[in-house]
């Protein structure tokens, strides 16, 4: 018991190093390069990014920085601006497809007009089949007569 509160109070061995077993060094390789051996080898630098170098990329870094900081982040608009905004996309989207519309081609107006007159005249054929279902008796036997009496007078004259 003597020993631990003298390990306690000494503090812990000095064996090993605490961070030995995270330290970047052990867990990568060390490059060939870094050997002073050959001085004709030619050392690797580090690029410049000419955007980053740039003044006015450091300028909007910065201020973006300070406005973080300071919690006014750019993508924070009132809620009216970003309502207005959608509209005006919504509008800009529905005039393109607007002109879309109005810039059709010769074959597809007249793929329409044809497409217009077939559904016209299957609404004729609906409405007379409508009628002639709806009529009276009396107004069929009579067509029927008729059709008889006209085929009969063709039959006869042929």
């Amino acid at each position: 018991m003597g020993s631990l509160t003298q390990l306690l109070r000494d503090g812990p061995l000095e064996t090993d190093p605490p961070d030995s077993c995270l330290s970047p060094r052990s867990i990568m390789a060390e490059p060939d390069y870094t050997d002073d051996d050959n001085p004709e080898l030619i050392r690797p630098q580090k690029l410049v990014n000419p955007v980053k170098s740039s003044r006015n990329h450091q300028d909007l870094h910065r201020e973006l920085l300070l406005n973080q900081k300071r919690g006014l982040a750019p993508q924070n608009k009132p809620e009216l601006q970003k309502v207005m905004e959608k509209r005006k996309r919504d509008q800009v989207i529905k005039q393109k497809e607007e002109e879309a519309q109005k810039k059709k081609s010769d074959l597809e107006i007249e793929l329409l007009k044809r497409q217009q007159k077939l559904e016209q005249l299957e609404l004729e054929k609906q409405k007379l089949q409508e009628e002639q279902e709806n009529a009276p008796e009396f107004v069929k036997v009579k067509g029927n007569l008729r059709r008889t009496g006209q085929e009969v007078a063709q039959a006869q004259e042929s």
